[in-house]
């Protein structure tokens, strides 16, 4: 225990809280700029098992601030690599690896097997489904945004409190990534440190946890705000009822000016009206592919959201988009929408 022993010493600790650690279990998912730090520091301090969800392969343009990652490991799997290092740091520390997204097909199958979700993700679709899928399996989970030189933290559906419905009910905005607005490597650091130290409050039953609130830091003014979050019961009780809310993307969907990808053979309806729809099927995509927009978003959808989630990687992986996002739910999420 001689590894643990500075923190063992503290009160809030003891060998019981260091039990509880061993005894825990985190999913992480997305292994990037505030993955990664989180990762270390929950290994660290000897949390039992953690999963590292990421399917995702490390680029050049990571290395500023994903710490696990070295300019040798660019083109391998961000999971892989992150276990490899952090079984460095603690063997005593179970990894699992998840080389997959999260999706609303496996998204409860997965979160059920752990204590705490951790959302290292800097996408809107997946912070609703790791929420939706917390409310259904009654896990909590730490939330962290960033834009810019700007951050959020908070911790969702704890011990029956708000969610993350409770305060974006529905997505207002498009997504914004650091890829496409930049931001200085320290900032995600900062911030899945703290959400490392909520996790382990969550674990350790010890302080105050940040439920309820929702902390907003400004790197460059050097000032933090916490603001109260009101509990919408009525968000949570459609979860409840519902199931996983197929549609993240909602407002998005509604506009007459997106662009759309149907990657489902020509003779399968039903078709979408009213919108800019271009159709490539599957087969067709390595030959066609420079009919794609590239320089403003693209929703890509099938028959049920399987075959545009492959499609996606198709294009991301052989020919470079990275502008292209996937309807989950297919042609009824949109039709719907």
């Amino acid at each position: 225990m001689s590894r643990y022993d500075r923190q063992i010493k503290l009160t809030d600790v003891g060998p019981d809280g260091q039990a509880k650690l061993r005894n825990a279990k985190v999913l992480i998912v997305g292994v990037g700029g505030l993955g990664c730090p989180a990762a270390m520091y929950l290994a660290g301090a000897g949390v039992g098992k953690i999963g590292l969800m990421d399917h995702d392969k490390v680029d050049m343009s990571n290395l500023h601030r994903q710490v696990l990652f070295q300019e040798t490991d660019v083109g391998r799997p961000k999971a892989v690599v992150a276990k490899e290092r952090l079984e460095k740091q603690n063997s005593d520390v179970a990894f699992e690896v998840y080389e997959e997204p999260l999706t609303i097909e496996n998204a409860e199958n997965i979160i059920k097997q752990y204590d705490i979700v951790l959302d290292g993700t800097d996408n809107f679709e997946t912070k609703y489904l790791i929420n939706d899928a917390c409310i259904l399996t009654d896990k909590p989970w730490v939330f962290a945004s960033i834009y810019k030189n700007e951050g959020q933290l908070s911790v969702f559906n704890y011990k029956n409190g708000p969610t993350y419905r409770c305060v974006f009910p529905k997505s207002t905005r498009q997504n914004i990534s650091c890829e496409a607005t930049g931001v200085l490597g320290v900032l995600p650091g900062i911030l899945g440190t703290l959400q490392a130290a909520e996790v382990l409050k969550i674990i350790l039953g010890a302080g105050e946890v940040l439920t309820g609130k929702l902390k907003l830091i400004n790197m460059m003014q050097g000032s933090e705000q916490t603001i109260n979050i009101n509990k919408r019961p009525e968000e949570i009780e459609k979860i409840r009822k519902h199931g996983i809310a197929p549609v993240y993307i909602d407002c998005d969907l509604k506009n007459k000016e997106q662009w759309y990808l149907d990657v489902r053979e020509v003779f399968e309806q039903p078709k979408p009206k009213g919108k800019k729809v271009l159709s490539i099927p599957m087969g067709d995509l390595t030959s066609r592919y420079q009919e794609i927009p590239n320089n403003q978003e693209v929703f890509v959808f099938c028959q049920s959201g399987k075959r545009s989630k492959n499609a996606i990687e198709i294009l991301k992986n052989e020919f470079g988009f990275h502008n292209l996002k996937n309807v989950e739910g297919g042609i009824e999420t949109i039709i719907d929408g």
